[in-house]
């Protein structure tokens, strides 16, 4: 799902105290990462490069609650900026479960963010991943094709062939740089001194299988749905290629009718509205399907790459495991 964007910015720098804000609204809301969790990005766009150095939670929203997601943005931003705190606003940030987050709702959510400020990212963070060692955040951008398509609203095949839009072209990924200041760095360093990490081997975890199996599981849910929609497409090929055979048997008739008539000297038979006779099919909306691919494509990718760490810590433990001399 990689591509370029017109967009001047190439990376994202993230403040390490945004990347900590995550993870603590993910410790405390999410459930351990079992529920979704969404918050604000602040910066700056500086030269090529996206700042995010602050951000804050949405607050978790029962049935009952009149929460004014709009108001709260608005009323945090002032609050902000009156302590003299970056307040503009750059994009948002999403939790997600095992890479499950290609859906309309967060499609719309970034077309919104997009078509308002252009430079606006959506940043990805895994913790479920990132509990297994691989600290796993990515920042995303919808590609020009897929805003164009979403202006247009137009997701017929005709539509989606004229743009190219496929899966592989969902997303621009914007590479992400996290930097602390010196006197953070310092103050990380004397800490890691004064008190040691007792437990900093527990990224060589070789119990990978539910993560793997539990993706796997995922990827065939959304290779059934994608299964079944192919099923309803080719469903309506079948029906539109029946109702055009009959469209021209109905016509070649009236041809002949008329041609009857005609050495008949005859008036020829009245007009007709054919559409009214077989009515237009209704093409099946083709976004659904095009979501589905796409998450069966980061799921794929999600297995490559922890299936690719899983053996290279398998063959270190092996290596580890070896007697002398053998």
């Amino acid at each position: 799902m990689a591509g370029r964007s017109d967009s001047q910015v190439e990376f994202v720098q993230l403040d390490g105290l945004v990347v900590l804000k995550m993870i603590k609204h993910c410790q405390e809301e999410g459930a351990g990462g079992m529920d979704l969790v969404q918050g604000v990005l602040l910066g700056l766009v500086e030269n090529n490069r996206l700042e995010v150095t602050n951000c804050f939670p949405f607050p978790r929203r029962t049935e009952d609650d009149d929460f004014d997601e709009v108001t709260y943005q608005m009323e945090m931003m002032r609050n902000l900026r009156h302590v003299n705190v970056d307040h503009l606003h750059v994009g948002w940030y999403q939790s997600t479960y095992y890479g499950s987050f290609i859906n309309k709702n967060f499609l719309d959510s970034q077309f919104n963010y997009q078509s308002s400020i252009e430079e606006s990212i959506v940043l990805i963070y895994d913790p479920l991943r990132t509990a297994k060692g691989h600290l796993t955040l990515r920042a995303l951008r919808l590609t020009p094709a897929i805003m164009n398509l979403y202006k247009e609203g137009d997701f017929s095949p005709e539509s989606m062939k004229k743009s190219g839009v496929s899966f592989e072209k969902l997303f621009d990924e914007v590479p992400v740089v996290i930097k602390n200041s010196h006197l953070v760095n310092a103050t990380l360093c004397e800490l890691d001194d004064v008190a040691p990490n007792q437990n900093k081997y527990n990224y060589l975890d070789l119990a990978t299988a539910s993560v793997l199996e539990k993706n796997l599981q995922m990827m065939i849910d959304s290779i059934d749905c994608l299964n079944q929609d192919a099923n309803k497409f080719f469903n309506y090929q079948r029906q539109f290629a029946k109702q055009q055979q009959a469209k021209q048997q109905h016509i070649l008739k009236r041809q002949q009718e008329n041609a009857a008539r005609a050495a008949r000297s005859e008036p020829p038979l009245p007009e007709e509205d054919i559409n009214k006779l077989f009515k237009p099919l209704q093409a099946p909306p083709r976004l659904d399907p095009l979501l589905w691919a796409g998450q069966v494509d980061s799921y794929a990718a999600q297995i490559n790459s922890f299936s690719t760490q899983s053996f290279g810590k398998l063959f270190m433990a092996e290596s580890l495991h070896k007697e002398p001399g053998k």
